[in-house]
């Protein structure tokens, strides 16, 4: 059965607002736990479980972003916004965050039960409420001087730190290692996307890093931010390999950083880059333990 043209283009603006690949930023971390835990034994359906957990919580927030900007005018131009999906109605993209928060709230809620982890529960809930409050509110976070620490306490310690300990694994600085690489790396990207829309966030009132700085500096920050998320994890890899492979880890991390720095810095580029550090690691890893 062929779709019509009207069908096509609501599938077209359906996958253009979902953008698939912006949730490699929650994915990363769920590989890179295994990456950094060398040949420790981890729970792998809880760390799965886990990290589909925090893909639902972040298309929340995606969700809840889109409502709210569009609200307070920074989206005014933004093509794949999900409001423009429910043709410029925001009500339904805020329920549609709300069963989207929900579902990942639960899972997460089970995977906690499942491995009776509940004292990971009262340090996560902070983190959890500082993401809901990034979009909410008549000043979002995201508006102001701290939605660029924000991202980074959220899928540092919170993303990362939450799932190395989901998936067994003891508090070391393996885990300070992964959490201060994933932490620059959601800020890289965040930042990354941010030139483009300066015009119309300062319209809007929002105060972010491009705003406040200007496009060269934040591409020079998320650059160097790239840098430090490459850095963190060679220095995780080199405390849990302890094995010549870690030293290839490194070398790939410092060809990618530089094959960055010498191109364009975007959001698909700085997705791309990381994915085949971590996808490269993880093999290694896993070549290692065997």
């Amino acid at each position: 059965m062929q779709m019509t043209t009207g069908q096509a283009g609501d599938v077209a603006r359906w996958r253009d607002a979902l953008n698939p690949p912006i949730y490699l930023v929650s994915v990363l971390p769920g590989l890179g736990v295994p990456l950094l835990a060398g040949g420790d034994r981890i729970a792998v359906a809880a760390l799965l479980l886990a990290t589909f957990a925090v893909v639902l919580l972040q298309h929340a927030i995606n969700l809840f972003n889109d409502a709210a900007d569009w609200r307070l005018g920074a989206d005014v131009d933004k093509r794949d916004s999900w409001v423009r999906v429910h043709d410029g109605r925001t009500r339904p993209v805020v329920v549609h965050a709300i069963v989207s928060l929900i579902a990942g709230g639960l899972l997460g809620l089970y995977v906690l039960w499942q491995q009776d982890r509940w004292w990971i529960l009262p340090a996560a809930a902070p983190l959890l409420v500082l993401g809901y409050l990034y979009n909410a509110g008549p000043r979002p976070l995201s508006y102001t001087h701290f939605g660029e620490w924000v991202t980074g306490l959220c899928y540092g310690p919170g993303v990362y730190g939450g799932l190395w300990l989901v998936a067994g694994l003891a508090p070391d600085a393996r885990m300070l290692a992964g959490m201060a690489a994933f932490a620059a790396l959601a800020m890289a990207l965040l930042l990354s996307h941010q030139p483009p829309q300066i015009e119309t966030d300062r319209a809007a009132g929002k105060r972010s890093f491009a705003v406040r700085y200007g496009a060269d500096t934040t591409r020079r920050t998320a650059r160097a931010l790239f840098l430090l998320f490459i850095a963190a994890l060679a220095v995780g890899a080199l405390v849990s390999l302890r094995s010549p492979t870690a030293l290839v880890f490194v070398a790939l991390g410092v060809f990618v950083t530089l094959r960055l720095y010498l191109g364009e810095v975007n959001p698909k580029r700085i997705l791309a880059s990381a994915s085949f550090v971590v996808a490269g690691g993880v093999a290694l890893a896993i070549g290692w333990s065997s």
